[in-house]
């Protein structure tokens, strides 16, 4: 094992703060990734972690190897891949919104590994926000307007948004014509992973955005539920066009202002800003664009 792969394996140690999770991310044994770092201390004759019954902590040579290491890593990587006719490959763990996962990604995946044979997908998906490093994921698939400064986003897609409710509701409450009208009406509200307070009713007016924010009888965390409690009548909601379709089509909710609608939201990959972007996680990101805008 050569000098590259100890850092590889110091590197993923340092990330995941576990031996056995980085000898399980790089798919070796256990002794192997003990026996690196054990090697590449003694070579650089300093202690780079130190290790407890519960976790793993860089020592400060171990921090200042930590981004030497990241350094020559990404540089040996892109000159080997600057001479190498062969396509990415390797396993990439990536982490998708969910109903982004169905509607666009997932369906798409065989001309991804058609195009990149070579490449593995290890899948997981959620809303939360992701600890790349400490949680060994390559790069997620999140919307919405992103807030994490630490993290780096290359922008994917603008989907369309709508207002929409129920015929049950409309019924009963009546269709709103105008934002004043929104006044007594009732929304569904969607909560921020982050703060926990409900993200406003966003509409277009006279070209800019402005922000409402409605009274609320539930609250929802889920974009399914979101949806569903829609379905039920409970109140208005925006969403992506694509999540409701079929919906509007067959009538069961219906577009509210649609002479309002609000901005589109933004679909993004996000990796962390001190990696450098690996020929996998540029694939993926690249083929995602593709799939976002066929499908637009």
């Amino acid at each position: 094992m050569d000098r590259f792969d100890d850092m590889r394996i110091f590197v993923r140690i340092l990330e995941r703060r576990s031996f056995t999770a980085a000898a399980d991310d790089l798919q070796l044994p256990r002794a192997t990734v003990t026996n690196a770092l054990q090697r590449l201390e003694a070579r650089l004759g300093t202690r780079l972690l130190e290790r407890t019954t519960r976790q793993v902590a860089p020592t400060l040579d171990g921090a200042a190897h930590y981004q030497r290491c990241l350094r020559l890593l990404a540089d040996m990587e892109e000159a080997e891949g600057a001479f190498r006719s062969a396509v990415p490959g390797g396993l990439l763990r990536v982490d998708l919104q969910p109903t982004l996962a169905r509607h666009f990604v997932l369906p798409a995946l065989p001309d991804f590994f058609q195009r990149y044979p070579d490449i593995a997908l290890q899948v997981g998906e959620g809303d939360r926000l992701v600890d790349l490093v400490r949680e060994g994921v390559d790069c997620v698939l999140r919307a919405g307007e992103l807030q994490d400064s630490s993290m780096v986003a290359r922008r994917v897609a603008l989907l369309e948004q709508v207002t929409v409710a129920s015929p049950a509701y409309l019924a009963r409450h009546g269709e709103p014509r105008t934002l004043a009208d929104l006044a007594t009406h009732k929304a569904v509200d969607f909560l921020s992973t982050v703060s926990g307070k409900p993200y406003p009713f966003d509409f277009t007016v006279d070209g800019g955005a402005q922000a409402v924010g409605l009274a609320a009888q539930v609250s929802v965390t889920g974009a399914e539920m979101y949806k569903g409690a829609c379905l039920a009548g409970l109140g208005l909601v925006q969403v992506p066009r694509y999540g409701v379709a079929q919906h509007l089509a067959d009538g069961t909710l219906k577009l509210v202002l649609p002479h309002m609608a609000p901005r589109p939201m933004p679909v993004s990959v996000l990796y962390p800003h001190n990696r450098h972007l690996s020929p996998r996680v540029r694939a993926f990101a690249g083929w995602l664009a593709e799939v976002f805008a066929a499908a637009a």
